[in-house]
């Protein structure tokens, strides 16, 4: 990966200049590489052992014979898929792989479920023949409520289609030493299991076992990556360059880091807007990654802007040369092959810690998280004892439910006033769907988008839940405040159970009942965090509630909700 341009008026040139001989003058990047903590922080503590990282391309290559063996043993045996089970930096480098380098010929069309919502388990349940699936349940602590639970029913689905002895065989664990998940693995006799560097954080994890188990499951050269991320090393210069750029945007108020990418790679995006945020977001700082915004026209941008463009073709260069002719700083990253992947993890990911040193925050930890976990596990405790989750009143009730700072008696007034309270240039708005993430309800949710993006010219993001949770939930919360959060729910139309222990049949609760603890819990904890938040649910049929709330949105633009 290469900087092929950098297209921006003077000012915010000379700034970026500005940002790379302070660098420079104060050796940030000699200084990451001799793992010095006070980059960052006084105290070593999350960061002294998470700068693992930056021994991927050199540790993992004695990686790759064992993970060769491992798929090519279970190609052997006829399996012909991979199911990949986990959250945030266990899934998301995974999917990138899968949907830019495809399956290369005779390996496993791998998929990966990082959701609760119960129709999208039983989805994968109904499309995978347990027979001929390898299970690859990931997760860094080895706790994760949600990659356990996956487990857990898989498992027992394998089990009853197979039979206990042979169910084992169909998983093969991704964890760090010690954890929760590797005693579990061996108590439950899986094929393998891959115990990873735990001087890793998760999000930085792309090129450890929990990115390159998923490369080696689709056939991708797990060497071609590793070279590449090796020339990363050799020539960091793109890298810090990133950083100067990211770090000169926040510091002039361009705090909303849009991605532009060539069709091919876009995929990417996903796992950018994962780094950015639960790196940067937090003490009431941040850089807003905004991945996949429906395009708008140049001019209509706000000052808050900052763009990058990922170019491996020329799809996008129009759209690019218009923004960067608008006044919009725009940095182009040039790739040569999707090979290039490799080199483009580890630059992104200096960049962010070189990010962290301009915002003065921790890059590697995420002191906001467990403020959302701890009240979902409160709810699910409530759920247990009282046989039911809290179920508040709505607020107002004109066709869908609405929850939260309601002004108004009509759904358009209600909309109209809460995307009012957004200032232009500072604020964002955040659909955080608790949706099954199918392609289709994807697509209506773009629609909305478009249509938030053209009312109110403010920045958008749109988050799965409980996906985003472990992406951008950590910003949401730890930013300056300046969110609109819609969060958007529905009702499940099947239900599936979570078992207590894998192999028995006992259960307590389901995935609906967690799907919408957590959705409850996370706008629970956005409120305690002084944020603007209006829970919207859309009944039985998806499809139908946001195109109300599309009319809605369409039937007057005065911020009063009279129909014009």
């Amino acid at each position: 990966m290469q900087i092929s341009a950098l297209r921006a008026a003077a000012d915010f040139s000379a700034q970026v200049q500005q940002a790379a001989e302070r660098l420079a003058a104060e050796r940030v990047y000699e200084r990451i590489l001799a793992r010095d903590h006070t980059v960052w922080r006084p105290d070593p503590t999350e960061i002294a052992n998470r700068l693992g990282w930056l021994d991927s391309p050199r540790v993992m290559r004695d990686a790759i014979g064992p993970i060769r063996q491992c798929i090519d043993a279970v190609r052997a045996d006829g399996y012909t898929h991979a199911l990949l089970l986990g959250m945030g930096g266990s899934s998301l480098a995974p999917e990138v792989f899968r949907a830019i380098f495809g399956v290369a010929d005779k390996f496993l069309d791998l998929s990966v479920l990082d959701s609760t919502q119960p129709d999208a388990v039983l989805a994968k349940v109904r499309s995978l023949d347990p027979a001929r699936t390898l299970f690859l349940p990931a997760t860094k602590s080895g706790g994760t409520v949600e990659t356990l639970s996956l487990l857990k029913y898989f498992y027992n689905h394998t089990a009853d289609v197979l039979g206990p002895a042979e169910a084992g065989q169909h998983f093969t664990a991704i964890t760090d030493p010690g954890s929760g998940l590797e005693a579990l693995a061996q108590r439950l006799g899986f094929r393998h299991i891959f115990r990873n560097d735990p001087n890793i954080g998760g999000r930085y994890s792309a090129l450890s076992y929990y990115g390159l188990v998923a490369a080696g499951a689709i056939g991708a050269e797990l060497d071609r990556l590793l070279d590449r991320a090796d020339q990363a090393l050799a020539d960091p210069q793109p890298g810090i360059q990133l950083g100067a750029f990211l770090g000169a945007g926040a510091l002039a108020g361009r705090d909303k880091l849009t991605l532009i990418a060539s069709p091919t790679i876009s995929a990417v995006g996903a796992w950018i807007e994962q780094l950015i945020a639960e790196s940067t977001g937090k003490d009431g700082k941040g850089l807003l990654p905004v991945d996949l915004e429906p395009e708008r026209a140049a001019h209509t941008y706000g000052p808050d802007r900052l763009f990058v463009h990922l170019r491996l073709d020329d799809a996008a260069d129009a759209q690019a040369q218009a923004i960067a002719a608008a006044g919009h700083p725009v940095l182009c990253l040039q790739l040569a092959d999707a090979y290039e992947l490799g080199a483009t993890f580890l630059h992104w990911e200096i960049a962010t810690a070189i990010a962290g040193f301009f915002l003065n925050i921790h890059p590697f930890d995420q002191p906001d998280v467990e403020a959302a976990k701890e009240l979902a596990r409160q709810m699910v405790a409530a759920y247990q004892q009282r046989g039911a989750l809290p179920a508040p009143a709505p607020d107002l009730v004109d066709g869908l439910a609405l929850y939260g700072p309601v002004q108004g008696t009509t759904l358009p007034q209600a909309l109209a006033h809460f995307l009012a309270s957004g200032e232009p240039g500072r604020a964002y708005i955040a659909l955080q769907a608790h949706l099954p993430p199918t392609p289709t309800t994807t697509a209506v949710l773009q629609d909305l988008r478009r249509q938030l993006l053209a009312r109110t010219g403010l920045a958008t993001t749109l988050g799965f839940g409980p996906r985003f949770l472990h992406s951008t939930g950590q910003l949401h919360k730890g930013d300056a405040g300046r969110g609109l959060f819609i969060q958007l729910t529905a009702n499940s139309a099947e239900d599936a159970p979570i078992p207590d222990e894998a192999g028995a049949a006992d259960s307590s609760i389901t995935f609906g009942v967690l799907a919408q603890a957590q959705a409850l819990g996370d706008r629970q904890a956005l409120v305690d965090q002084g944020r603007a938040v209006l829970r919207i649910h859309l009944g039985a049929d998806i499809a139908a509630g946001i195109a109300q709330l599309r009319r809605a949105l369409d039937s007057n633009n005065d911020p009063t909700g009279e129909v014009q």
